[in-house]
């Protein structure tokens, strides 16, 4: 008896030891992990670039040209028609089939089509990278095109694409204020009705003319906004806010050539929408990797 009290005994004591060294070492992971975290934090406000650092250069029509040339090449380089065609398609459904579903959401069709220029430099993230990895000699599998999902440039990557969501949003809302303002709140009867209505009355003429000059004002504010910031946070450790103020200021200081892209863009999505969007597949993809060189032009390394 005394032997198995002794035994017991030493069992006991050796699992409260075990237990007790799980739990030392359980709190010095944290510790680790802990300490990882604060040190990459640091290190991040480290390198963090300040809006002062900086510095945007002035372009001409010829840096606009060689932005679009170049990015012609970097699709031929990885040509991304299918993935492209798999993303329009779905959408284009998706937004018919509401649009039939539902008789009251034929005002908004010309604003949903409209905006989604809003959210292309979103989905463009990944032709940013590829035109990156290509300039710098790395491999361009669409895989490692969304690395940067486990860096430092997702949360600024991310902050942006929700202000350009809000922004969608927000164009739809002033575009239904507008068409309700004009018409009051009776949805036309069918698609045939609505266009009727637009193109022969004067509260049409009003609605083409006020959505024109308000579509224009939050086209300018997408394009001040995003035409630099997405790409300057895939670059560089910077903030939302800092991508942000970089991109109004590089437009800002080049108005009449971001007016001339901004027109360029409009056209070639409007040429790229007439074939069934299918020439869109090759335009979205073209305009996102031009982006990227645009900015190369439009801010200094």
């Amino acid at each position: 008896m005394a032997i198995l009290t002794l035994l017991s005994g030493g069992a006991a004591a050796y699992n409260g030891a075990y237990v007790a060294s799980r739990a030392a070492i359980g709190e010095k992971t944290k510790e680790v992990k802990a300490g990882f975290v604060m040190a990459e934090e640091k290190s991040f406000r480290d390198r963090q670039v300040r809006s002062s650092e900086i510095r945007i250069r002035k372009i001409g029509v010829k840096d606009l040209w060689q932005a679009l040339k170049e990015g012609f090449d970097d699709f031929n380089a990885k040509p991304s028609v299918i993935a492209f065609l798999i993303v329009i398609y779905p959408l284009f459904a998706l937004l018919w089939t509401l649009l039939l579903v539902g008789d009251n959401l034929l005002h908004l069709a010309f604003p949903m089509v409209a905006g989604f220029t809003f959210l292309g430099p979103v989905v463009s993230v990944g032709l940013f990278e590829m035109s990156r990895r290509r300039e710098r000699g790395l491999d361009l599998t669409w895989r490692s095109a969304f690395d940067f999902v486990h860096s430092s440039s997702f949360a600024p990557i991310l902050a942006l694409s929700v202000t350009m969501m809000l922004l969608y949003v927000a164009w739809l809302y002033a575009a239904e204020t507008l068409y309700f303002g004009l018409f009051g709140a009776v949805s036309p009867d069918s698609i045939s009705d609505f266009v009727t209505q637009v193109l022969t009355t004067r509260r049409g003429g009003a609605l083409i003319f006020y959505g024109t000059v308000l579509g224009f004002f939050f086209a300018v504010a997408a394009l001040a906004i995003s035409v630099v910031s997405f790409p300057l946070a895939l670059d560089r450790p910077v903030t939302a806010i800092t991508a942000a103020h970089a991109s109004i200021k590089a437009v800002s200081s080049n108005t009449l050539m971001m007016a001339l892209w901004g027109l360029i863009v409009v056209v070639l999505l409007a040429a790229g929408a007439i074939l069934f969007l299918i020439g869109l597949a090759v335009v979205l993809p073209v305009l996102g990797h031009a982006t990227w060189h645009l900015y190369r032009k439009l801010v200094e390394p």
